[in-house]
């Protein structure tokens, strides 16, 4: 067992990785009460296509990953696994994105029977023509539900504008078609390929003991046999630096009409251009800036503007989302604010304090902690203890250097107005 210390922030996370390749992550906090476990798989909506051992590519339908989470619930025994967590006073719960899928569950007791249940459930797939079959009517209700989800349409329709040939421009739950189109045989290649212990890993956090959890996870690994690791080759995309739609409009049932603007930026992965890029759409657009204040009291916004982004691919893609009775207005506004790149020193100084004190008010809730290192493996390959330091590191004169050779002529719009009444 390894143990890997956070620099500057007083935490010691534990890690060893199993003779079958599982790894485990252990952050022991004891000033808390609750545990937080997370088994998750590297396998995400984005893998749509791939070989293994050197055979013929497969392509398996959209939301086939999301379709595996859901099904991972139904076991051979009839074992009801929300039921056996609620029992005992555990929250347990699954979700998929377009790099891994995650299994989970929260608890301040009955850690070895809470832990062994997660491991076992997910370890022990039970796929057969009737339950797929089953299932397709509840994922495809689920499909229609987010259709009629206003946020939810304008993440999926961004990237979908966005992204010309690689699969972050498909939605991760998959279409109707696609999920109709699922067979139990498709499962079980995609279980095959991307649930090996090899290709996974568990992370643990709050009031444990490190070497317990260590050989709970070693006892019950080690009741099991695996099939040999298979070399897994995930198709690559040639993705252009261009967005495919630069503007889009949909037709929802909402009251205010909503707009949004996504940049799409070639970025070399790496934290330190994340949390520049984050500073300089923070400072331009945050509740406090001046620019918010000034479209507020114009009247185009009666409240701040959202910033998201994501980093799935080679490409960070930075969302501005507001909402306005005059979306052109706003979209134009943004666009012209994003032609003067200067920011104020001590604006980027103040931003870095508040990254410095997100990641100290992170150590004291280990849901952030937990999802902080899943974060880490996977968009980075391994855990950063060096966070607290890179931050501190940040200084104005990279910024500028980072900031000036980006093209931000690279985005694309989309505004929802309300449909109209007949």
């Amino acid at each position: 067992m390894k143990k890997i210390n956070y620099k500057n922030l007083d935490l010691d996370l534990f890690y060893e990785k199993l003779a079958n390749g599982l790894e485990i992550f252990i952050l022991p906090k004891n000033n808390v009460n609750n545990i937080y476990v997370t088994f998750s798989t590297k396998y995400g909506s984005n893998i749509i296509e791939f070989k293994e051992n050197d055979k013929k590519y497969t392509k398996v339908p959209l939301g086939i990953a999301h379709f595996l989470e859901h099904k991972m619930f139904e076991q051979e025994d009839g074992t009801d696994i929300f039921s056996f967590y609620s029992e005992r006073g555990a929250d347990c719960n699954a979700n998929t994105n377009y790099t891994k899928t995650t299994y989970l569950f929260s608890s301040p007791s009955f850690l070895e029977e809470n832990l062994n249940l997660l491991l076992d459930y997910v370890q022990s797939p039970y796929f057969t023509d009737e339950n797929v079959e089953k299932e397709k009517g509840i994922i495809t209700q689920e499909i229609k539900m987010y259709q009629d989800m206003p946020g939810n349409v304008m993440y999926d329709k961004m990237l979908e504008n966005c992204f010309q040939v690689h699969p972050m421009k498909y939605p991760i739950i998959g279409t109707i078609d696609s999920v109709n189109s699922i067979t139990k045989e498709d499962l079980y290649t995609c279980y095959n390929a991307f649930y090996h212990p090899s290709n996974m890993f568990v992370v643990v956090t709050g009031n444990v003991e490190a070497e317990e959890v260590i050989n709970i996870i070693k006892e019950n690994q080690m009741k099991k046999e695996f099939k040999k690791e298979n070399k897994v080759k995930i198709k690559k995309y040639d993705e252009p630096e261009e967005v495919k739609r630069q503007e889009d409009k949909v037709n929802l049932n909402v009251s205010i009409p909503r707009c949004a603007i996504a940049y799409k930026i070639k970025l070399e992965k790496n934290i330190k251009n994340l949390f520049y890029l984050l500073t300089l759409f923070d400072c331009k657009f945050s509740s406090t800036s001046d620019f918010v204040n000034n479209l507020i009291n114009e009247q185009i916004i009666n409240d701040s503007l959202v910033i998201d982004f994501d980093n799935s691919t080679d490409y960070l893609v930075v969302f501005i989302i507001g909402e306005s009775t005059k979306p052109n207005i706003l979209l134009e506004k943004i666009k012209e604010e994003m032609t003067n790149l200067e920011i104020d020193e001590k604006d980027f100084s103040r931003k870095k304090k508040t990254l410095l004190s997100s990641i100290i008010y992170m150590t004291e809730n280990i849901f952030s902690l937990n999802h902080n290192i899943m974060n880490d493996i996977i968009r980075y390959g391994k855990f950063n203890e060096n966070k607290y330091n890179d931050i501190k590191d940040l200084n104005y004169k990279d910024f500028n250097k980072l900031i000036k050779n980006i093209n931000f002529n690279n985005y694309t719009t989309l505004i929802i107005n309300p449909k109209k009444q007949s």
